[in-house]
């Protein structure tokens, strides 16, 4: 049983892929994505797992879906810029194509959480894969080139989401940085709660909740621009921490514009 949230983003998706691309196969990938039983409880007891066994933020259904929300308009930004995915430029696919590795990797980036955190986008790549074929068998019957050149593109989105590893197509810079995106105080509500006393570790949590809202829209000088606002400036510790880091190991780097808002103050321009 999906939650009002869960609900909420997976219309949030179809909307902003209803006015990105025409009803195919991008919009049929997300129906079976958010409708399959198997990865809604893979990411249930991911979430379980980080939150409490671990301690840490979200990292279940809410998550993954913001991260595909995060990709998708990051990809229609790119795509209104004139800047051709990997896929195009390679001529080994569409924008489509592309966009359909894109949303199958956002949407499965996290499985291996279910296992634990270390190398957790390792187990991720290896729940997703099975299930990525199953689906993509759906999508393209009949087109195993097709099919392999999508789930491979994925893999690397998932694989290297954490930012530790080299990455080289523009799609799985997208995951890097659609999951990096997802940082506002939400995330971090349930373990705050649930903590006691302070331990190593709980800046990352106090940081996130300062953050009131993470904005990916046109950029000025570069095709997309990123706005982190803030109710204090212990959230700069996630910007320069976590996302920081994760714009500068992707390909969509030079892309990018990103900066932060204290209090609706003077934006303070990181890249």
């Amino acid at each position: 049983m999906r939650s009002p949230k869960e609900l909420s983003l997976d219309n949030k998706i179809i909307s902003a892929l209803n006015g990105l691309v025409p009803p195919g196969t991008a919009l049929r990938t997300v129906k079976l994505l958010v409708e399959d039983d198997e990865i809604q409880s893979l990411q249930e007891y991911a979430n379980t797992v980080s939150i409490k066994r671990l301690g840490f933020n979200d990292h279940g259904p809410v998550h993954m879906r913001t991260v595909v929300l995060n990709a998708v308009i990051m990809m229609g930004l790119l795509r209104k810029a004139g800047i051709p995915t990997s896929l195009e430029a390679e001529e080994c696919g569409s924008f489509e194509d592309s966009l359909t590795a894109v949303l199958l990797a956002a949407m499965l980036h996290d499985l291996g959480m279910s296992v634990g955190r270390q190398d957790h986008e390792i187990h991720s790549a290896s729940l997703a894969c099975p299930i990525m074929d199953r689906i993509l068998r759906e999508i393209y019957p009949g087109d195993t080139a097709r099919r392999v050149t999508i789930r491979s593109l994925a893999l690397e989105g998932i694989s290297g989401h954490m930012g530790n590893r080299t990455i080289y197509s523009l799609e799985a810079g997208v995951i890097l940085v659609a999951d990096g995106c997802d940082m506002k105080k939400g995330r971090a509500r349930i373990p705050m709660a649930m903590a006691g006393s302070p331990r190593v570790g709980d800046i990352h949590k106090y940081s996130a909740n300062s953050i009131e809202d993470v904005r990916i829209q046109a950029g000025k000088e570069k095709p997309v621009r990123i706005e982190v606002l803030m109710s204090s400036e212990v959230g700069l510790f996630q910007i320069e921490e976590v996302l920081l880091g994760k714009i500068a190991a992707s390909t969509a780097k030079r892309y990018i514009e990103l900066y932060a808002l204290v209090n609706d103050g003077e934006p303070k321009r990181y890249l």
